[in-house]
């Protein structure tokens, strides 16, 4: 199985935009609590969050090429873990139509994607603009809000009750402390 460092230096290598490097991290951490939840594995987990976006800049213009990209690098590096190559390619089914999601590694990876792009736009309209202001409760207030971060398929992340069996609050609060043990690395 790839290790850590061996993906970082993938996804350094393929991805400038620091955003984007933010968001695979916040996404890391949150497949790492899940697998602590799950009991499963926490390296094998991180490694499918850090590396699901990473081949975004260079599939943007063509969603059906986004993953495959990412699963072709990793196949050319020699990983052969079906677990990480089925969850890299499950991210984008709808788009690739391949794949869909079917495992708690997976629909974990699939719920909570959108779910850091949301606290992070919570954390933004903080006074502070730090994740450490932001709460539970707070998070699930401006989920009710349709408006707020529209970008964020709420549908999405609400799968978290019937595939994950978390309830939505808990889910909430799972992802934002995972989120905020990392605050300095993702510049919020």
């Amino acid at each position: 199985m790839i290790n850590r460092n061996q993906a970082w230096d993938l996804l350094t290598s393929k991805l400038s935009n620091k955003n984007l490097v933010r968001h695979c991290l916040a996404v890391e951490a949150v497949m790492r609590e899940l697998a602590k939840y799950f009991e499963a594995s926490a390296d094998k987990w991180g490694i499918v969050g850090l590396l699901h976006d990473g081949d975004y800049e260079l599939s943007r213009d063509d969603p059906t090429k986004h993953t495959l990209l990412m699963h072709g690098w990793l196949t050319g590096m020699r990983e052969t873990d079906p677990e990480i190559l089925s969850a890299i390619l499950s991210h984008n089914f709808a788009h690739t139509g391949k794949n869909p999601p079917a495992n708690k590694l997976e629909w974990s990876l699939y719920c909570c994607d959108e779910l850091t792009g949301l606290i992070v736009a919570v954390a933004l309209v903080m006074p502070d603009k730090k994740l450490s202001s932001v709460t539970p409760e707070a998070v699930m207030k401006k989920f009710t809000q349709k408006s707020f971060a529209a970008g964020a398929h709420r549908e999405q992340i609400a799968l978290c009750e019937q595939k994950l069996g978390i309830k939505l609050e808990d889910f909430i609060s799972l992802s934002l402390s995972a989120m905020q043990s990392i605050s300095p690395e993702l510049g919020i």
